[in-house]
């Protein structure tokens, strides 16, 4: 227990003007150190945490919870299925779906897509993707039509617009007596989607499931159903237990599976990071040992005269660990203050950067998603805290247990 005396002791010396101006230096250089080192990983830790979410919800915009297909590539009883899994409580909605690679060309541009065959209705219950259609209507995606809806920057690669027509190019042909011929329709944009996510806007061709059937050659079948669940994060449980209800027949896929690579990743990632980033405030706790160090010899003859008048080896050692200890609190206050700020204001803060220095800091064609999403978790903040001032603490035990075995006979030997 620090008493009033220590505790005002150690007060006063760190508020005391220094005679030595190079201790004051490393002193100031500490706490900054431990402000930077707490600023950064509040702020990375936010943005890593509103990264993995916000890339989480724009998947789920356009990946299912659950996926049901079959083995052999394609369902012929997808109804009977369908009815057979509506019985499950765990299932909000489902919606049957064909799935093939095409080429889509337009004059002379030539792109790869996913060229995914919905049912409209059906798809805006599993999905969130025909809420985010920015240009046409969705309702004019009629079987037999040949309407297609694309991502608007799938759009821009092939330098349509509404109305215009896209030639699709299956992967597999038909056989005729002169030959493998390729298996091609013309399709009319009928509609844009947006989902801010360069993956999907860039990649993925919406059709009526009648038209995909046409073209990729799938009369009567389907590739599956997706499914929509009460509760995405027991996607898993629920894929598990449906897989066992239907006797493993099936190939059960959930969202998490599709994507575990990549929120393994993401999830190591962010331990690496903050690993790294408390190596910061591991640095400036360690300039904390040093400019204890130094105030120790400094202050010998301030400590003999303290034990001739009767203070004992332990309240020495607290007096100056109450010092190390107000640098590093006041500078993971700063540094918390600081990150917090950042984490609440990094939207506006990347786009203010960017417009300063006339460049793109996350250009789209590299990164994933085309803003920078920040999420403050409170949590986060306070191990961050409780880590700096458990780092200054124990940075203070080595000075203060030396200015504890100063001798006051020798201190004062030639003073």
């Amino acid at each position: 227990m620090i008493r009033p005396l220590e505790l005002l002791i150690g007060l006063r010396y760190t508020r005391a003007k220094r005679r030595n101006h190079f201790i004051s230096f490393i002193s100031a250089t500490s706490m900054i150190g431990v402000v930077l080192g707490v600023w950064a990983l509040i702020s990375v830790m936010s943005v890593m945490n509103g990264f993995h979410n916000e890339l989480r919800e724009r998947i789920l915009f356009v990946v299912s919870h659950v996926t049901v297909s079959s083995y052999q590539g394609g369902l012929e009883d997808w109804e009977e299925l369908a009815q057979e899994l509506s019985r499950n409580e765990e299932v909000a909605a489902q919606s049957p779906f064909i799935l093939g690679q095409g080429m889509l060309t337009r004059g002379g541009e030539v792109t790869g897509a996913l060229i995914r065959g919905i049912l409209p209705e059906g798809e805006r219950a599993v999905s969130e993707v025909m809420d985010h259609i920015v240009e046409g209507d969705p309702g004019e995606l009629r079987s037999g039509e040949f309407g297609i809806i694309l991502g608007d920057t799938l759009a821009r690669i092939l330098g349509v617009k509404l109305g215009d027509k896209v030639t699709v190019v299956a992967p597999k042909g038909r056989v005729t007596p002169a030959g493998l011929l390729p298996r091609l329709k013309r399709f009319t944009v009928v509609g844009l989607f947006r989902i801010d996510m360069h993956e999907y806007d860039s990649g993925i061709a919406l059709v009526h499931i009648d038209d995909a059937a046409r073209l990729l050659d799938m009369d009567g079948k389907v590739s599956g159903l997706r499914l929509k669940l009460h509760d995405v994060d027991r996607a898993p449980l629920v894929g598990r237990q449906i897989g066992q209800d239907l006797q493993n027949r099936y190939y059960i896929r959930d969202w998490t599976r599709e994507h575990a690579n990549f929120f393994r990743a993401l999830e190591i990632e962010k331990r690496v990071v903050f690993i790294v980033l408390t190596l910061i405030i591991a640095v400036a706790a360690f300039n904390i040992v040093s400019t204890l160090v130094m105030i120790v010899t400094d202050k010998q003859p301030d400590v003999a005269i303290l034990r001739t008048l009767g203070m004992s080896p332990a309240s020495i050692m607290k007096v100056f660990m109450v010092q190390g200890t107000v640098i590093g609190f006041v500078g993971t206050l700063a540094g918390a203050v600081l990150g917090v700020i950042t984490a609440l204001n990094v939207q506006t803060i990347v786009p203010a950067l960017e417009r300063l220095f006339n460049t793109e800091l996350f250009p789209v064609n590299v990164y994933v998603i085309t803003d920078f999403p920040a999420e403050l978790r409170w949590p986060d903040v306070c191990w961050v805290v409780i880590l700096a001032l458990l780092l200054s603490f124990l940075a203070t035990l080595y000075p203060a247990w030396r200015a504890s075995r100063v001798q006051p006979a020798d201190a004062l030997r030639y003073d």
